[in-house]
C-alpha cells in the first residue's frame, strides 16, 4: 500500500467520523455499553470459576484408623494411601491433636472438653486431598480397603451437590458469555450499518467511476475498528474502576470470600476487550458494506 493512498485512507476516515459525529458517538456508547456488560459477565464468570475452584480444593477425606494400633502399622498406612493413584497429600491427626482443634473450635466453651481429656474418645486419623476434585470417591474408596483403617468420610452428599453446582457455573456462564458475545456483534453491525446506509450514494458513485471494492472498504473498515477501539477503551476504564471498587470492598467486609485481584486479571481481560473490539469493528464494517457494493 503506497503512503499516499493510507493517507487518503486516514484522512477519510477522520472526515466520516467528524461528518457523522452524532453518529459515530452513538457508535461509540453503543460499543462502550456492550462491552462494559460483557467485561462484567467475564469478570462474574471466571470469579465464579475460581469460587468453585476454590471449593473443590478443600474437599477432603478423613480416614479414621482402628483403635490402639502400633506405631509401625500407621507409618505402613502413611505409605500406603501415598502410593495411591490420585493422592496429591496425606497428613497424619493424632488422637490428641484432633481434641486440641476441638477445643480451639469450641472457643470460649472449651472447659466442656475437660471431662473428656483423660478419656479421648477421638481416634487417628489421615487427611487425604486428591489431585482433582473428582478423584475424591474413587480415592476414599481405596483407602478404606487398607488394612487398619477404620471409616473413611469426605461428605458425599455435600461433594456431590459440590460438583454439580460447579458445573452449572462453568457452563451457564459460558452460554451467557457465548450469548452476549453475539448480542454485541449484533449491534455494533447494526450500527455501523447506519454510516453505510447514510453514505450510499457516495459508495454508488465511487463504484461507477471504476473504484475497486477493496478501495472502498478500507475507509469503512478503519472506522469501524476505530469506534470499536474506542469503545472497548471507555468500557475498559469503567469496568477496571469499577472492579477495583468491588473487590477492596469484598477485602473489607468479606475477606473470606475467594476473589481474583484487578492485577491478576484486568490486564488479559484488557488485551482480550479490546482484541475483540477491534474484530467485532472490522466485520461489522464488512458485513455492513457488502450490499452496498452491488452495484
Amino acid at each position: 500500500m503506497r503512503l499516499s493512498t493510507l493517507e487518503f485512507y486516514i484522512r477519510e476516515t477522520l472526515l466520516s467520523l467528524r461528518r457523522n459525529s452524532l453518529m459515530s458517538l452513538a457508535s461509540i456508547s453503543t460499543v462502550a455499553l456492550s462491552f462494559l456488560i460483557l467485561g462484567l459477565f467475564v469478570l462474574l464468570v471466571i470469579n465464579l470459576n475460581h469460587l468453585a475452584d476454590t471449593l473443590e480444593a478443600q474437599v477432603e477425606i478423613a480416614a479414621f484408623l482402628d483403635s490402639e494400633l502400633a506405631e509401625e502399622e500407621i507409618g505402613r498406612i502413611a505409605r500406603e494411601i501415598k502410593a495411591l493413584p490420585g493422592v496429591k497429600e496425606s497428613e497424619f491427626v493424632s488422637r490428641e491433636e484432633a481434641l486440641e482443634r476441638l477445643r480451639r473450635q469450641f472457643g470460649e466453651r472449651q472447659d466442656l472438653l475437660d471431662s473428656v481429656e483423660e478419656m479421648n474418645p477421638l481416634r487417628h486419623s489421615f487427611e487425604i486431598k486428591a489431585v482433582e476434585a473428582d478423584q475424591v470417591k474413587v480415592v476414599a474408596q481405596e483407602v478404606a480397603k487398607i488394612e487398619g483403617v477404620a471409616e473413611v468420610k469426605y461428605r458425599q452428599e455435600v461433594v456431590e451437590r459440590l460438583f454439580s453446582l460447579t458445573r452449572s457455573i462453568r457452563i451457564a456462564g459460558l452460554v451467557l458469555v457465548v450469548l452476549l458475545l453475539m448480542a454485541t456483534v449484533f449491534l455494533i453491525s447494526n450500527t455501523i450499518r447506519l454510516t453505510v446506509f447514510a453514505r450510499r450514494r457516495e459508495i454508488g458513485i465511487m463504484k461507477l467511476v471504476g473504484a475497486t471494492d477493496w478501495f472502498i472498504r478500507w475507509p469503512f473498515i478503519l472506522e469501524g475498528i476505530l469506534l470499536g477501539l474506542l469503545g472497548t477503551l471507555v468500557a475498559v476504564l469503567i469496568l477496571s474502576r469499577l472492579y477495583d471498587w468491588v473487590v477492596t470492598s469484598i477485602y473489607s467486609s468479606l475477606p473470606f470470600i475467594p476473589v481474583l485481584s484487578p492485577e491478576g486479571i484486568m490486564q488479559p481481560l484488557t488485551l482480550l476487550l479490546l482484541g475483540l473490539g477491534f474484530l467485532v469493528g472490522a466485520f461489522g464494517s464488512l458485513l455492513s458494506l457488502r450490499r452496498f457494493l452491488r452495484v
